[in-house]
């Protein structure tokens, strides 16, 4: 039975869960501790301010992790030595570049009014530094399957950013500056922690060559657009909300969208494990096993969701009410997030079907889609905004450009390798069956639960 515990525990796919539901848990905690520390208003701003910075951070994500994993995954050492140097030569580049583009603002901070605007402004240049050897760890280690080692390093960084937030609380300073400050520092404690652990790959800089640079470079410039409009989704509606509505209202928008971290966390997780999985298939030239592996995972998250779907519909006033307080309680947010749920089932076909288009080497088409997603996406936001006059108009949107990303990404794939739609379905609900009949305990003849 011990034996059987640990191979459960060392498995790929929980270690990886794991790392992003500690991730999402502690950042649901921080959430809960600032909406309770700071007014509405700074709420609104801080929310602002993250999505912002994130928004920014895409630009160097998305150009590197794809591409990365990609050529990385079940290279020989010597391959993935070199990938990796020539990942860490373009990252560097990147930061670079928009560190030194984001100096000048620093001459004009007593102009910039809205005050996200102006912590953004302010810290941008800062935060990306500190963020750069976290960001290589996270790439090198999804590479190789480490999930164990991605668990510490997301501890370490959510870990130390609530432990400085219930600090600063405890001692009656939790501003939105100081909110910064911690954020920085824990930034900056784990990127010099994955450096020390040897994670981060910087050792293989000079190992970096020409060939794979404009390799990782040609294949990033469509990546990055793609996730880069892939999450001006939330981004836009964060905008959108923010000058059209207000912070108070992004604010109450926010508690419903932090908690689809129900749906998030999975969804991250097992596109974690399964682009290895997707790329190995492919550059073996097995189109039919990159499509099964792909038709396991999202039809396996699909079939999942449901029951978190119907907890989450009956319980979203309670769920609400322990983030935000109960002051948020009898808001929209709660109906939010009821909208969000009803959606959320779509998902794991939307991320699977554009993780697989990315690894079969067609990028641009994820570019494409993920553009004419977005221009629905903010139409429909106005569109919703001026119809209802409140946040509901936004979150209703959404099933938008989900419906287009799949029915683009069904198109593409069967142009690669034709399956049926609904086969989906049916894959995932017996991988859930088989997942359950594994998980149960194993009996004996005699009817005994046979222990190991």
């Amino acid at each position: 039975m011990i034996s059987n515990i640990r191979e459960k525990i060392q498995n790929k796919h929980f270690l990886s869960l794991a790392g992003n539901g500690v991730m999402s848990l502690l950042g649901m905690a921080t959430v809960a501790l600032l909406y309770r520390a700071l007014s509405l208003n700074d709420i609104g701003i801080w929310v602002f301010f993250q999505t912002t910075v994130l928004l920014a951070d895409t630009f160097r994500s998305g150009f590197l992790t794809t591409a990365f994993i990609k050529f990385y995954a079940g290279a020989t050492p010597q391959r993935s030595a070199e990938v990796a140097g020539s990942a860490w030569y373009i990252a560097t580049f990147i930061t670079g570049i928009l560190a030194l583009l984001n100096a000048p603002a620093f001459l004009f901070l007593h102009h910039i009014s809205n005050p996200g605007l102006f912590l953004f402004c302010k810290w941008f240049g800062i935060a990306f530094i500190c963020t750069l050897p976290t960001f290589m760890a996270t790439c090198v280690l999804q590479g190789e399957q480490r999930f164990d080692r991605m668990l510490y390093i997301r501890f370490i960084n959510q870990g130390s950013f609530i432990l400085f937030v219930a600090v600063l609380m405890f001692l009656h300073k939790a501003s939105l500056e100081t909110t910064v400050y911690a954020y920085l520092i824990s930034s900056l404690l784990t990127s010099i922690f994955a450096i020390a652990a040897g994670w981060s790959g910087i050792r293989h800089f000079a190992r970096r060559s020409k060939e794979s640079i404009s390799e990782i470079f040609h294949f990033g410039k469509y990546s990055v657009g793609t996730t880069l409009s892939s999450n001006m989704f939330r981004t836009s509606d964060t905008y959108i909300i923010n000058f059209m509505l207000g912070a108070p209202a992004l604010a109450v928008y926010n508690i419903g969208l932090r908690l689809m971290e129900v749906v998030e966390i999975p969804l991250r997780s097992f596109a974690a494990t399964g682009m290895p999985e997707l790329s190995a298939a492919y550059n073996s030239h097995r189109s039919g096993e990159v499509i099964n592996v792909m038709k396991k995972y999202a039809g396996m998250l699909t079939v999942a969701l449901v029951p978190a779907f119907i907890v989450s519909v009956l319980c979203a006033d309670f769920a609400v009410a322990l983030i935000g307080g109960g002051k948020y309680a009898h808001t929209e947010a709660a109906n939010v997030l009821r909208i969000f749920m009803g959606f959320a089932l779509l998902y794991p076909i939307d991320r699977f079907f554009a993780l697989t288009i990315d690894v079969i080497h067609q990028p641009k088409i994820n570019f494409i889609k993920v553009l004419i997603m977005l221009a629905g996406n903010i139409l429909g936001d106005f569109a919703g905004v001026w119809m209802f006059g409140n946040i509901y108009g936004v979150a209703l949107t959404t099933v938008l450009p989900t419906l287009i990303g799949v029915l683009i990404g069904n198109w593409a794939l069967q142009r690669y390798h034709p399956f049926s739609f609904f086969s989906v379905f049916s894959t995932g609900f017996t991988e859930v069956k088989a997942l359950i009949k594994k998980g149960l305990p194993k009996r004996s003849i005699t009817g005994q639960v046979a222990l190991k």
